[in-house]
């Protein structure tokens, strides 16, 4: 357990760690990219101008936790929990987060193309000027989620926004993937 530390510059790159926690901590340009967790826990967390890139964690929990102007690339959560998170512009592209469960998480101000969140609850997340270019979203539980200003241009697993609150400018971006999804053919 690392309680009440601070990480600035630290690199922790391409480390395996399992059921290690830390709670209260701040990190400040660490470098965690390529490392491996399984059953990690982050609670009471800042991350700051951090590279997750590749990061991959399982079976792990992030709570109450922000994180900001952070590099998440190709990072892999997998059956994960997040509750009271908030990302806030992070570069997520290709970011997966399949069968993980989200409560009262924020995506604010992040890129987020083809991110994956086949499987996951998010019912109650909220995206806010997002782009979500070819993000995947099936067999998502989706009810309550709410996405403001956002790109969603050909998202996969349209079908799966049942629920979802979008704005009408937000709509726009969705008629191609739902007539896709529905067989329609859109001419001129």
């Amino acid at each position: 357990m690392y309680r009440s530390l601070e990480f600035t510059g630290t690199d922790m790159a391409s480390h395996h760690a399992d059921a290690v926690d830390f709670e209260g901590c701040r990190f400040t340009d660490a470098q965690l990219s390529g490392m491996e967790m399984r059953r990690a826990g982050f609670s009471d967390v800042e991350m700051e101008r951090c590279d997750l890139s590749n990061m991959a964690a399982g079976a792990s929990v992030m709570q109450r936790t922000r994180v900001s102007a952070s590099r998440l690339t190709g990072m892999s959560w997998s059956e994960c929990v997040f509750r009271d998170v908030v990302f806030d512009a992070c570069r997520m592209d290709l970011a997966g987060f399949r069968f993980s469960t989200f409560k009262n998480v924020v995506f604010r101000d992040c890129t987020m193309l083809e991110a994956n969140f086949q499987n996951a609850d998010l019912r109650g997340a909220r995206f806010e000027r997002c782009e979500l270019t070819g993000a995947q979203f099936s067999n998502a539980q989706m009810e309550g989620v709410r996405f403001t200003d956002c790109a969603l241009v050909r998202i996969n697993g349209v079908t799966s926004l049942k629920g979802a609150t979008i704005t009408s400018r937000d709509a726009q971006g969705l008629v191609y993937s739902l007539a896709g999804a529905m067989g329609i053919t859109i001419e001129g």
